[in-house]
């Protein structure tokens, strides 16, 4: 019971912080909104289910009309403050949809992060050990440097590049239903190194789309919408679930393999889950947003400093944390005078942030 009323005070204090870091970056842009009227805003755009209606649509098969089963959901909206339209259009459509990706994809890659620094031992361990995103840059610069070549859409193609090259570190790190874990290190460093030049390549024959590639690998929310929020935040949601299902016996691998199966740790298919897992939802962040280097790297080790090393209170803190972290990150990529993309901002505050830890002697081993 402590460790769910820790994990509870902890999130809810997270969650406010989050809340807090949503309204103000969303106050922020060249049409300054003040916080009540951001507030009132989205309120305003709350619609709550009122009732639900069954019925049959009619569908035309040939001849016939077939009917095809069909809800009809009635909603309504339970407030509606004086706010200018000029405001709420800024705030619903425009800046909310950024901000919403940038709090799933930071709630994404932290996660991951954590998983993959538990699962490896290794406080450098992070979401794209495992080449997942590097095989989404493949997939992304593929699709802008032969967009006729490549039968999918860039979130489409980075999507399945960053599952394949998860797929093959695995596959070749696997002999005999065993995958060592240094084997899988391994692995993935040599598919990143190879997809790194596959990219590389790719990139000489961009051409027109050099532009958009670069951006792209450097990691960007500018052209976020809320269908892409809607696509990545159930997957997101789901695949988190099935991780902190698993926290505990992350844990006792951390033991060693020998010791997590004498405490009846079913070793392997718990190892496979916690890769396939951490590799989807990072793959979904990578597909909408790009490369966002340092999110599933510093925060985690940052909260691990905080909460302790106990997965059931580091991977919810940390995945919260990560989301308002990249919140605050996009937020500054995008009011200075020009904006960047995202992972500049993440890179630029991470590479000094973790240099102050190792200066400190604060970067400890698993």
């Amino acid at each position: 019971m402590r460790i769910v009323a820790r994990t509870a005070v902890w999130s809810a204090g997270l969650l406010v912080a989050l809340a807090a870091v949503v309204v103000f970056s969303t106050t922020l842009g060249p049409a300054a909104i003040g916080p009540v009227a951001v507030v009132k805003a989205v309120l305003n755009g709350l619609a709550l289910p009122t009732s639900v209606a069954f019925g049959a649509n009619p569908a035309p098969v040939g001849a016939l009309s077939l009917p095809i089963p069909a809800v009809e959901i009635g909603w309504t909206r339970p407030f509606s403050f004086a706010v200018p339209d000029r405001h709420e259009t800024i705030v619903r459509a425009i800046r909310l949809p950024r901000i919403a990706l940038g709090a799933v994809v930071g709630f994404a890659l932290a996660a991951a992060g954590t998983v993959m620094q538990g699962f490896f031992k290794n406080p450098m361990a992070d979401p794209s050990i495992v080449g997942v995103s590097s095989g989404a840059a493949v997939g992304a610069v593929a699709t802008i440097a032969f967009p006729l070549a490549v039968p999918f859409g860039l979130q489409t193609a980075a999507f399945a590049g960053a599952l394949v090259a998860a797929g093959a570190v695995y596959a070749i790190a696997t002999e005999n239903g065993r995958t060592p874990v240094a084997t899988l290190l391994l692995a993935g460093v040599a598919i990143q190194t190879f997809l790194g030049a596959v990219i590389s390549y790719l990139l000489l024959h961009a051409d027109q789309g050099l532009n958009e590639a670069v951006v792209w690998l450097m990691g960007h929310l500018t052209r976020a919408s809320w269908d892409d929020v809607a696509v990545t935040t159930p997957i997101a949601l789901v695949l988190f679930a099935v991780l902190l299902a698993y926290a505990r016996d992350l844990n006792v691998l951390l033991l060693g393999e020998t010791d997590a199966a004498s405490l009846g740790i079913a070793v392997e298919r718990t190892k496979r889950l916690l890769l396939a897992a951490a590799s989807v939802i990072t793959a979904a962040a990578v597909a909408v947003a790009g490369v966002i280097g340092f999110v599933g790297l510093i925060v985690p080790h940052m909260m691990r400093l905080v909460v302790g090393p106990d997965h059931r209170i580091l991977l919810p803190t940390s995945a919260l944390a990560g989301a308002a972290f990249l919140v605050l990150a996009d937020t500054a990529a995008r009011v200075g005078p020009a904006e960047v993309p995202v992972g500049i901002v993440t890179a630029a505050v991470g590479a000094p942030f973790f240099l102050l830890l190792l200066a400190r002697r604060e970067v400890h081993e698993l």
